[in-house]
């Protein structure tokens, strides 16, 4: 039987944001003795000519590990999120950025395949996409993007900030427990159509022979934990190219439009501006993150810019989900989402 929570969740990660906005639990700034480690192990990593994806063998950081470790375990655990600053962004470039960000990922879990092009390290920028287009992705544009979780449900999710825009793209994060209290006290009726499955297209990025799109509820439980799946509305959108009957329901409608409002509210979101050389990681589960339009500088190189991982954690360190969904995590115990041929 699906588990349904129906009483107040009280866990850490059930925050409204202008209690923690001032809160140093989310936002750690790195030590001039953690730069110098990480310096070294990403010339560590240069003089043995590593590309990616490499081992975290190969970027040794045997102070800072147990900080880390730290620093995660209020992601998977705690609040849900860390912001870590203090990477000097002009000391490198993009390609060094890479390194670094990939060395101490590959330290926290493993990184799995974002896309059917099987990228491992992302690139979160305006690639002339809108998503008008039912095989664009949110990452691959400069819109608005509402409230959402990425589409596999990998535990750990990662930004790296190279570049900010010339004006807009401020991030924005709100718990999923919170948005559920809400629910409950205010539509508790919405609760089980969120529970329910619905039908969400893979937008273009779905594995060989199978079916491209795929049915899950935008809520699950185990535990007493909430694990959310909303994905963004344009994967419930365009669904509907595969038959009027996969289309959005009037119920489901409702509930996405009643979740993404309460989500907005300025007394449950969480505010966050990132600086050159940030780096974001968020409980993929429990708590979602959305970003404002912003525009671009004209040159090239000045382009918004964020680097991306998907992060599987380790069994003894993941957080249990529901059997329901079973079928999602299957792919991030995999590696991701398959490279296709059409894209190799």
């Amino acid at each position: 039987m699906t588990e349904i929570i129906r009483e107040k969740i009280t866990a850490p990660d059930a925050w409204v944001g202008p209690d923690i906005q001032d809160d140093d639990r989310w936002l750690y700034t790195l030590s001039a003795h953690e730069i110098a480690e990480i310096d070294s192990a990403l010339q560590v990593a240069k003089s043995a000519n590593l590309e990616i994806p490499f081992a975290a063998e190969a970027f040794p950081i045997p102070a800072f590990k147990a900080r880390l470790d730290e620093l995660i375990s209020r992601v998977t655990d705690g609040l849900g999120v860390i912001l870590i600053r203090g990477i000097p962004r002009e000391r490198y470039t993009n390609e060094e950025c890479g390194l670094i960000y990939w060395g101490l990922g590959a330290h926290m879990g493993r990184p799995v395949s974002q896309n059917s092009r099987g990228h491992l390290l992302g690139n979160v920028t305006d690639e002339g996409k809108t998503l008008a287009d039912p095989n664009a992705r949110g990452y691959q544009t400069k819109n608005r993007l509402d409230f959402h979780c990425d589409q596999l449900p990998v535990d750990l999710l990662g930004l790296f900030c190279l570049r900010t825009a010339k004006s807009g793209g401020t991030s924005y994060l709100v718990s999923a427990p919170a948005v559920h209290n809400v629910l409950r006290d205010e539509r508790p009726d919405l609760l089980d159509v969120l529970y329910a499955p619905f039908h969400v297209d893979w937008r273009g990025d779905h594995p060989d022979g199978e079916q491209p799109w795929y049915d899950v509820p935008m809520l699950t439980a185990r535990d007493g934990r909430i694990a959310a799946r909303v994905t963004n509305r344009s994967f419930m959108e365009s669904v509907s190219r595969y038959g009027d009957e996969l289309a959005l329901s009037d119920a489901q409608t409702e509930a996405l439009d009643v979740f993404q409002e309460i989500s907005n509210r300025e007394e449950l979101r969480l505010k966050m501006d990132f600086q050159e050389g940030d780096m974001q990681f968020i409980n993929n589960h429990s708590i979602l993150h959305a970003r404002q339009a912003y525009e671009d500088f004209d040159e090239p190189d000045r382009k918004r810019r964020l680097l991306r991982m998907w992060i599987g954690m380790t069994d003894h360190r993941r957080r249990l989900l529901s059997p329901v969904l079973a079928e999602r995590y299957r792919y991030v115990e995999t590696g991701g989402i398959p490279k296709t041929r059409e894209a190799a």
